[in-house]
């Protein structure tokens, strides 16, 4: 009884930890492509840093601003407002 016990809590533990390593995985890849572009020029004030798209995205042209307050933006690269804050700002580290 006590090593069925024991292996169906190694199963529980092993199928737990597959699972978070999945969604882990999935996270990352989701976070670092851009869906929805911001279209208004936002305020150069805003921006902290930016940060290129992942290179398995399906838009190659985006970045993702990192903004004050922990927030982030998707815009274009071809946008002549964004082309001239990249000369303003840096990438994040």
């Amino acid at each position: 009884m006590k090593v069925i016990t024991a292996a169906l809590v190694c199963l529980l533990l092993a199928g737990a930890w597959l699972q978070d390593v999945d969604a882990k995985s999935m996270h990352v890849s989701s976070s670092k492509c851009c869906f929805t572009l911001v279209k208004r020029k936002m305020s150069l004030q805003r921006i902290q840093c930016y940060k290129n798209t992942s290179s398995t995205c399906s838009y190659k042209n985006h970045l993702i601003l990192k903004l004050n307050g922990g927030r982030e933006a998707c815009v274009s690269q071809t946008k002549s407002w964004v082309r001239a804050y990249l000369k303003r700002i840096n990438p994040c580290q």
